[in-house]
């Protein structure tokens, strides 16, 4: 019996813990069940699928975040922005404002803008390039004899007379400056001269009177030198303005009716060029956009041909309506001054409204500049 006692108390006095080593496999096995139940039973968020029930290897558990991490990947998602996905989901949590955006859009905007542009000038440079290619190859073929040209044999008529007409009145303008030039020089001998004898009339008693005289006929002269050079200025002043600004502007008007007619041209023999070849769908799609353009080309070629005729034809107009007017008040000017008449040559002046400066007022006032 007190060996029954003995053995009861040490059994009562074993510790239970881990580390015991007299503690059975069955208690071992029932103590792993229980670890097991607390860590996959209340925690949802770290649930477990155990294969072979509990107490299994560790291999075969799979946590679920994995399973989330996996489908993630599949998706095209780094698990780290599923992990902000659940943190952003939770209660409370309010998520940061996005930036992105509002720094993509004006720099899309920007990149577009710029796009745009680029595109613009390459479509303005591809038109350019191949207008110029069929102008240049149309010039070549007529100057060669292999093109065909548009030619209105009256209205280059006129315009050959307009450009030897327009050589002709540059001479005349370049002759009546050198004129002025030197008739202005002898106007400032004269008056020189006059001064000179004027001051030895009263220096010579001897010569008084023949210095005197002298130096009147010399004022005299170059008084009236002064009105005919008042009527030259003027009549330079017009030929000017009928060479270099009115001829000019109908030679500019021309120039712009020769490049108009050499792309009219251009434009014509590319499209009896492609009417001739076969007559599939891409080729009809050509001959439409290239029929197109030979309209254009036809209208800008025929409207600056009736813009030439209208100018050529109010020119001709004006330049008889200024030269019968230029001419006759040179002729009335140059002769009553050699012929020593001053009261005709002022009333030429007045007749065609010539205005003279005063001596010295070579340069215009600051009134006349505004």
């Amino acid at each position: 019996m007190t060996d029954s006692i003995l053995s009861k108390a040490a059994t009562m006095e074993i510790p239970i813990n881990s580390n015991g080593d007299s503690r059975t496999a069955e208690e071992d096995s029932l103590e792993q069940d229980l670890q097991q139940v607390m860590v996959s039973g209340p925690n949802l968020n770290e649930t477990s699928i155990v294969s072979g029930g509990y107490g299994g290897a560790a291999e075969g558990i799979i946590p679920t975040s994995s399973i989330k991490d996996i489908r993630s990947k599949s998706r095209g998602i780094t698990p780290s922005h599923s992990a902000a996905s659940r943190i952003a989901n939770q209660p409370g949590h309010y998520p940061a404002p996005s930036m992105h955006h509002s720094n993509s859009n004006p720099s899309m905007m920007s990149e577009e803008a710029t796009r745009g542009v680029a595109v613009e000038k390459f479509d303005s440079m591809k038109k350019w390039s191949i207008n110029t290619y069929k102008c240049t190859k149309q010039m070549f073929s007529e100057r060669f004899g292999r093109g065909t040209k548009t030619v209105d044999l009256e209205l280059e008529a006129q315009i050959d007379v307009l450009r030897e007409t327009k050589m002709k009145y540059e001479r005349i303008l370049r002759l009546a400056r050198e004129l002025t030039n030197h008739f202005y020089n002898m106007v400032q001998t004269q008056q020189a001269l006059g001064d000179t004898f004027a001051d030895l009339s009263q220096k010579s008693p001897e010569l008084q009177d023949e210095f005197g005289y002298n130096a009147e006929t010399q004022r005299l002269l170059c008084k009236n030198g002064e009105t005919l050079l008042g009527a030259i200025n003027f009549f330079v002043s017009s030929i000017n303005t009928l060479v270099n600004k009115t001829m000019e502007d109908t030679l500019m008007t021309i120039k712009m009716y020769e490049i108009a007619r050499l792309e009219f041209d251009a434009y014509r023999a590319d499209l009896e060029e492609l009417s001739v070849g076969p007559r599939d769908a891409a080729a009809m799609v050509r001959m439409e956009i290239a029929q197109q353009q030979y309209q254009i080309q036809k209208d800008k070629y025929e409207r600056l041909h009736s813009d030439v005729s209208i100018k050529l034809k109010f020119l001709e107009e004006n330049k008889v309506k200024v030269m019968h007017k230029q001419l006759l008040l040179f002729h009335n000017a140059v002769s009553a001054y050699f012929a020593g008449n001053q009261q005709q040559l002022e009333q030429t002046l007045r007749q065609f409204n010539v205005k003279l400066k005063p001596p010295g007022s070579d340069k215009p006032s600051w009134l006349e500049e505004q």
